[in-house]
């Protein structure tokens, strides 16, 4: 990636669940704000957050240039692919994300108790992927290998004031694919500039959790004022690349 040419990204709403055909169901709010759909994978209480298009919420739309439509176009295949448990290179992705999570620790196997220590709900990470895809656990890597010292600080909740009942980290990084891919249709020239946004949007969501001293209970409602927050800094004018964000800054590699 080029550090100097930024991360160019246009933002628009899409409607309903157009990104969750493979998704279970979910049960729309009269409010047309906010959909929460309680869902298997989730469990415990937590569930998806993902938008819907208000009356209000017309956008421009963008000429694409032929590099951008190639960009979006991969990155629309990468939202399709389903995590395979059987696929070798989605296995190894899912070592490389225990490696980077816990250097020196010898992984049991990709079916183990260890992966409670994540956050994940059970022994078996690939039940918790369904409606974000095998692109949730692309994110979670990449936050792990270009951002260690901020995923670091989020995996092991290094920083603030941390409740009784914290939100279950890579759960957490799940949700925030999805609640992405529900919310954003990105046009980029940088390959990267999802991956990016969703590295901001999960130390976000942690400052969110930290600022309402939310319990494990209130996740749904930290994962609304993320989004909020989100929306407000990709409306301001002056932003041009993902590095215009001022929620940018709380990123450390």
């Amino acid at each position: 990636m080029d550090a100097n040419a930024g991360s160019f990204v246009a933002v628009r709403r899409l409607a309903g669940s157009e990104r969750a055909a493979g998704a279970a169901a979910f049960h729309h709010s009269s409010s047309a704000e906010v959909v929460t759909g309680s869902t298997a994978w989730i469990g415990k209480g937590l569930s998806c957050v993902c938008a819907q298009r208000r009356d209000s919420d017309a956008r421009l739309s963008f000429d694409l240039t032929p590099v951008q439509e190639e960009c979006l176009q991969r990155l629309q295949n990468r939202l399709e692919v389903q995590y395979d448990s059987s696929n070798s290179d989605h296995q190894e992705a899912l070592k490389d994300l225990w490696r980077a999570s816990f250097p020196g620790a010898e992984l049991r196997g990709l079916i183990s108790e260890q992966w409670k220590e994540m956050g994940w709900q059970g022994k078996d990470p690939s039940t918790d992927f369904r409606g974000g895809g095998f692109i949730s656990l692309e994110n979670l890597v990449y936050f792990s290998k270009n951002f260690p010292k901020s995923f670091q600080e989020l995996l092991r909740k290094q920083n603030g004031d941390r409740a009784i009942w914290e939100y279950p980290f890579a759960v957490a990084g799940v949700n925030i694919t999805f609640m992405l891919i529900q919310m954003l249709d990105l046009q980029s020239e940088n390959d990267q500039a999802f991956d990016i946004l969703y590295c901001i949007t999960f130390k976000l969501m942690d400052q969110q959790w930290l600022d309402m001293h939310a319990t494990y209970m209130d996740f749904n409602t930290v994962m609304k004022s993320t989004r909020r927050q989100l929306e407000r800094e990709l409306l301001l004018e002056d932003i041009q690349r993902i590095e215009d964000m001022p929620s940018y800054k709380l990123l450390a590699r």
